[in-house]
């Protein structure tokens, strides 16, 4: 299955660290992050488990919901928690989802067999209260995520969610956007009475909106 953005993110059913979910019941009216890592005991997944953990409170600003996965039983998981806790200085505060009949990893594609046919890739997918997929991220088993770089995404995401804007290359909270070039000038008025700058007829930069 390839999951493509504006499908809606297939619900299922699964035991977690925290009990079992129904993923959608679980999102709620909320945004949602869902990351698969490779293995469970794994040096890279442990350094990212723990960033997450760290970062919670990010995460519960942007009112997102955050739940990593992997093919490992429960049990495995139960285990691991201890290590992420002693080794990176923030214990587990969010679910780790159990699935090692890989249903789920199948539903989401993150199984990639050219790269392994075991274990899922580092799959990141930011699901909107709507349950529809916003974006999604594919790094290699070898290379860590960057989670400032997934909360910056969510920033933008919301913002241009809210307002006819988007926003630049780099861009982070609280700099300029961009007009959306569907929006007339006329129209662009009265949704920016503070003006813009045009650099281009279709490039039109003014401040983050507020509200």
């Amino acid at each position: 299955m390839t999951l493509q953005l504006g499908d809606t993110a297939p619900d299922f059913v699964a035991e977690t660290t925290d009990g079992p979910i129904r993923f959608h019941d679980w999102i709620g009216d909320h945004w949602a992050v869902l990351f698969s890592h490779p293995k469970d005991f794994t040096p890279v997944c442990t350094t990212e488990l723990g960033e997450v953990a760290r970062l919670k409170p990010e995460f519960d600003r942007r009112d997102t919901k955050v739940a990593g996965l992997s093919v490992d039983p429960l049990e495995d998981h139960h285990a691991w928690v201890g290590d992420i806790a002693e080794t990176q200085g923030h214990a587990l505060n969010f679910p780790l989802i159990a699935d090692p009949d890989r249903k789920i990893s199948t539903l989401y594609g993150m199984i990639h067999p050219k790269a392994d046919d075991t274990f899922t890739v580092r799959s990141v997918f930011v699901i909107g209260p709507d349950k529809k997929l916003k974006l999604s991220i594919t790094y290699p088993a070898s290379t860590g995520r960057n989670f400032d770089e997934i909360l910056r995404t969510i920033d933008s995401l919301q913002l241009t969610a809210k307002h006819s804007v988007a926003t630049p290359v780099n861009w982070r909270q609280g700099e300029d956007v961009i007009i959306v070039p569907s929006l007339s000038d006329e129209q662009a008025r009265e949704k920016f009475p503070g003006g813009w700058k045009a650099l281009k007829p279709y490039l039109r930069i003014t401040e983050q909106p507020r509200d």
